[in-house]
C-alpha cells in the first residue's frame, strides 16, 4: 500500500458495493482498499463473479460505492459533482472492454472520433483538428491505413486496436480495461498486450486492466488478485519495476 504520494493515479480505501435490496441483497465489494502510481500496470484477477468489473467500473466513474473512498487523479468520488466526473472520464481516463463496443455504421475513423462528440463544437477548424486528432489514434495502433473500413469488415484483433485508440484520443492519462484480449486467439492477443506495453513505455499512461487470462497477467508490471469481493493477495510485483516488460514468446507464457 502507498503512502499516499501525489503520484497517486488510483486510490481506494475500504470500498464496498452491493446489488439488491432485502433479502436479495448481494454484497459484490468487501472493503477492498488498492493504490495505483502513476506509471503502473496493474493486473487485477479473479474469477467470474469476483467483482473485478464491478472495481473497474468504479474507478471509472461508471458505478458508485457504497460505502469506502474512491479517488481518481485527485478526484474525490464522493464529493465531486456529475460534471466534474463527467470531465474527468472524457478528457483523462480511457475505456477499453472485451466486446469492443464499436458502431457498425461508423467508419474506423469515425467511431474514434467519437470522444469528440462529448465535447463543445467549434466549426470547421475544430472537425478538421478533431479528425487528425482520430488519425493520428490510428496511427499509435497501426491503422491509419484501414481508417474509412467498417467494423464487420476487420478482424477481432483490429477491432481491439480501434477500441484501443478511440480510448487514446484524448490522450489519457489513466485506462481501465475489461478483459481487452479475451475475444481474441493468443497471437493477436500477445499483440495487443504488446500495445498496451508500447503505449505505457513511450506515454507514460497507467493502466488497470480487469483479467482471468494468465498471458495478460504475466505481463503486468504488478498483479491484484481478487476473490469473492476482497482482495486476497496484492502488491506483489512481478518484474523489476511496474512498467510492463516485452511479452514473452507463448511458449514461455501459460496460457
Amino acid at each position: 500500500m502507498s503512502d499516499g504520494s501525489a503520484d497517486l493515479v488510483i486510490s481506494l480505501r475500504d470500498v464496498h458495493k452491493a446489488y439488491g435490496s432485502g433479502a436479495g441483497l448481494t454484497p459484490v465489494l468487501r472493503g477492498v482498499s488498492l493504490d495505483l502510481e502513476k506509471g503502473e500496470i496493474v493486473a487485477l484477477v479473479g474469477q467470474s463473479g469476483s467483482g473485478k468489473s464491478t472495481l473497474l467500473n468504479i474507478c471509472g466513474g461508471l458505478d458508485t460505492a457504497d460505502k469506502g473512498s474512491v479517488k481518481v487523479l485527485g478526484l474525490d468520488y464522493g464529493k465531486a459533482s456529475d460534471r466534474e466526473l463527467a470531465e474527468l472520464r472524457n478528457g483523462k481516463i480511457g475505456f477499453v472492454f472485451q466486446a469492443f463496443n464499436l458502431l457498425d455504421h461508423l467508419t474506423c475513423l469515425g467511431n474514434v472520433m467519437l470522444p469528440s462528440s462529448f465535447s463543445p463544437r467549434r466549426g470547421k477548424a475544430e472537425r478538421k483538428n478533431v479528425e487528425e486528432r482520430a488519425t493520428e489514434a490510428l496511427r499509435r495502433v497501426g491503422l491509419a491505413d484501414l481508417a474509412n473500413r467498417h467494423p464487420m469488415e476487420l478482424s477481432g484483433g483490429q477491432k481491439q486496436r480501434v477500441a484501443i485508440a478511440r480510448a487514446l484520443y484524448h490522450r489519457p492519462v489513466l485506462l481501465l480495461c475489461d478483459e481487452p484480449t479475451g475475444n481474441l486467439d493468443t497471437e493477436t492477443g500477445r499483440e495487443v498486450i504488446e500495445l498496451f506495453s508500447d503505449i505505457n513505455q513511450k506515454d507514460g499512461v497507467t493502466m488497470l486492466i480487469v483479467t482471468h487470462e494468465q498471458r495478460v497477467s504475466s505481463a503486468a508490471g504488478r498483479v491484484v488478485r481478487i476473490e469473492d469481493g476482497s482482495i486476497i493477495e496484492g502488491d506483489a510485483v512481478l518484474h523489476g519495476s511496474g512498467v510492463m516488460p516485452k511479452v514473452k514468446a507463448d511458449a514461455e507464457v501459460a496460457s
